[in-house]
């Protein structure tokens, strides 16, 4: 099993075509697919975010980190939301990722999250984090 990232990204198109849907009905949607997720013992998180407009961001461009109210860039730039599934492969994650509830003109970008035990084992921080996440619970 490998955990996989399954990023919502909106696009021009979806975020007009959400406008026109009744809020109710998207958490019918998504939480019946969450419950799908939650059924099939796939699901380790998920995750809405906020309006982009009442976040911000800190650009390393320069010299000293700046803070700008956000949001970041145009639609495209931004994402809406995540998942994050503990499944076989890839192509599981795409077969998961393609039954989600999304408006119309969405994307979702799917990457694998490494495991620790792909990390240098000898590494002090490897070796704090590891504790930590054994102390926690996490592994």
């Amino acid at each position: 099993m490998a955990k996989y990232m399954l990023i919502m990204r909106p696009t021009e198109e979806s975020a007009a075509n959400f406008t026109n849907i009744d809020f109710a009905e998207v958490l019918n949607a998504i939480g019946e697919f969450n419950d799908e997720l939650i059924r099939a013992g796939v699901l380790l998180a998920a995750e809405g975010l906020d309006d982009p407009n009442s976040g911000v961001v800190v650009d390393f461009t320069g010299e000293t980190p700046v803070v700008t109210d956000g949001p970041y860039g145009e639609t495209k730039e931004l994402f809406a939301g995540y998942y994050i599934l503990d499944v076989a492969s890839q192509q599981e994650a795409v077969e998961w990722a393609k039954r989600a509830p999304l408006t119309a003109g969405s994307k979702t970008e799917i990457r694998r999250v490494p495991s620790i035990d792909e990390f240098p084992q000898d590494n002090k921080w490897v070796q704090k984090e590891r504790a930590w996440r054994e102390q926690t619970g996490q592994l």
